[in-house]
């Protein structure tokens, strides 16, 4: 092998298995952990308080999903072609995050809106996860081919930008979430300011 060429001939095999993923895989791939959860809240596999672990779960895993997605580029700049991808992290990102802010105001707060306005007002961080969620759900709506159309390309990926700071405001609540200084809550958040920060120094370099 000289200049790279096993490298260039590795990426491409890895590329043309890709490109024989139907992306319906990759959404039922996506769903299971969710499938997890629901069965174990179900079936008391989740421990003492099922609705705390199915919550929590929910936004881990729509986080984890969402900073998978926020890679994709600097992968594809990497040479792996995983574009055709993306939506489907986007989107399931999203439905867990949906899900786990259902599941608190629906089974922990129990729709008693009372409670859940005094939490907004006593808890920072869940007012910090809703401002994330809240800038997640433009992007769910207009997430279609038929959106893109509509809007334009330009426009379209303005507003997608909202991608970046609804995933780091999602990484701060989770950080906020404890007592103390968790090591898996402040990986998370470095993977996203490391992510972030390559979109940074690419599109400066670009000008």
């Amino acid at each position: 092998c000289r200049h790279g060429s096993c490298g260039e001939l590795l990426m491409d095999r890895v590329n043309a298995g890709l490109r024989r993923v139907p992306t319906g895989v990759v959404w039922g791939l996506l769903a299971l952990p969710l499938l997890w959860l629901v069965w174990g809240a179900a079936f008391g596999g989740l421990g003492p308080d099922p609705v705390k672990a199915l919550e929590r779960g929910l936004g881990e895993w729509g986080l984890r999903i969402l900073i998978a997605s926020l890679a994709v580029t600097p992968l594809m700049q990497a040479g792996l072609r995983l574009l055709k991808f993306r939506r489907a992290l986007g989107v399931m990102g999203f439905v867990y995050i949906a899900l786990h802010f259902a599941v608190w105001v629906a089974l922990d707060m129990g729709l008693r809106w009372d409670e859940v306005l005094t939490d907004l007002s006593k808890r920072p961080y869940i007012l910090v996860g809703l401002a994330g969620f809240v800038a997640l759900v433009p992007l769910a709506v207009t997430s279609t081919d038929g959106a893109l159309r509509r809007m334009g390309t330009a426009a379209w990926r303005r507003l997608h930008r909202l991608a970046y700071p609804a995933i780091l405001l999602g990484a701060v609540h989770f950080v906020m979430l404890g007592k103390v200084w968790m090591v898996e809550s402040l990986i998370h958040l470095g993977l996203v300011v490391g992510l972030l920060a390559l979109r940074m120094l690419r599109r400066g370099g670009r000008r």
